[in-house]
């Protein structure tokens, strides 16, 4: 039978369809006039005319753009990735079993995704691209075709990331991410575990204490373990921002992990006991398999809170343990000339794709987590 929702008035769905539309335009807004800003010359970028910003005519008479032929590879690369993306359950699902092991076989198809994604933009874009528009730039009805439209240049992002060194910046947040999300899940799952199969006043109380450690301001935190980091050395160091960080996001993650195990019958643990395994065994073997859109869920969430921290590494790191956000924000606070101010812009749009491709990657696990009680009290 048909849900009621696919047999609404015409007049509702244009109205739902162009609410819809009007809010994915609003909310995605911001992000593509950064990428749009960090790809034209300053002249363009600052221009009072939103038309300038996007065509962005003076880059292209100085630097060159983007022809039509050039979009289309684009568009055709994009359909390329969905249709990997759509068979990527598939090919994790394939090296797991050849590997026997979740976590391997994920790193193996995280690098798998990855090469597809460089061969793809090489093939496609760079070579086939190009082929076609030296082809057509040769055809007097079809040059057209090959001119530029739309201004583009990468000088930006080759001066943040090769000239003034980003990537130290973004190897340094990679360190700081990975250290909380391995200290934070690994702590997690086992309070999570412990404190869902507990029934006594002492767990309760405990479930109290994170979640009121958990409202203190973040400031409050800092000042507490500044002098212990200063005397013990730990200052300027990325090691005291991970333990801050998992400090401020541990007891969240407990609550969260802890609803997700509530949702698994107890009843497992006691079959795989009676199976033969220990506790542990059984909390391994048998709870965790389960578990994993909840551990996805949760590390997520803990990836968020290290990847936009700001003020934790601002006031704890020095300059050359920065991570990202604190050095983009470094240069806006600077006097600067309009081509730092963009290839600020370019370093801003730099950090939005990791979070990006993670959240494609992992959307199913994230909506299937969220779904079986992860928001739950």
């Amino acid at each position: 039978m048909q849900s009621k929702i696919y047999r609404l008035p015409t007049y509702l769905k244009i109205i739902i369809g162009s609410f819809l539309f009007i809010w994915c335009l609003i909310a995605i807004f911001p992000l593509l006039w950064v990428v749009l800003m960090s790809i034209k010359l300053p002249i363009d970028s600052f221009s009072s005319n939103p038309l300038e910003v996007i065509l962005g005519p003076e880059t292209i008479k100085q630097r060159g753009g983007l022809s039509l032929i050039n979009i289309f590879s684009v568009i055709v690369l994009i359909y390329f990735y969905i249709r990997i993306y759509r068979f990527k359950l598939n090919i994790f699902l394939s090296i797991k079993n050849i590997l026997s092991s979740s976590l391997l076989s994920f790193i193996v198809a995280l690098v798998t995704y990855t090469l597809f994604f460089l061969t793809g933009y090489i093939l496609i874009v760079y070579l086939l691209g190009e082929f076609i528009n030296n082809l057509f730039l040769q055809t007097i009805f079809f040059d057209f075709l090959s001119k530029p439209i739309i201004g583009f240049t990468s000088k930006h992002y080759e001066a943040v990331w090769f000239i003034n060194e980003f990537y130290k910046q973004f190897f340094n947040t990679i360190i700081v991410t990975l250290g909380v999300i391995t200290i934070s899940l690994s702590v997690g799952t086992l309070a999570g575990y412990a404190l869902a199969r507990s029934n006594s006043m002492i767990a309760f109380w405990l479930l109290i204490a994170a979640l009121i450690f958990r409202a203190l301001p973040h400031s409050v935190l800092v000042t507490g373990y500044l002098e212990p980091f200063i005397e013990y050395g730990f200052y300027g160091k990325k090691s005291a921002v991970i333990i801050l960080l998992v400090a401020i996001n541990q007891p969240f993650t407990i609550w969260m992990l802890r609803s997700f195990f509530m949702n698994i019958p107890q009843d497992l643990d006691d079959a795989a006991q009676i199976d033969g395994c220990n506790p542990f065994q059984a909390f391994w073997l048998v709870i965790m398999p389960l578990m994993w859109p909840g551990v996805i869920t949760t590390g997520l969430f803990s990836f968020l809170l290290a990847y936009n921290d700001y003020l934790v590494a601002a006031l704890l790191l020095d300059g050359q343990s920065q991570t990202m956000i604190p050095a983009i924000i470094q240069y806006f606070n600077m006097e600067t000339t309009m081509t730092d101010l963009v290839e600020a812009i370019a370093a801003a749009a730099s950090i939005t794709a990791p979070l990006f491709l993670l959240v494609l990657f992992f959307q199913k696990q994230i909506i299937s987590g969220l779904t079986t009680g992860a928001v739950k009290g």
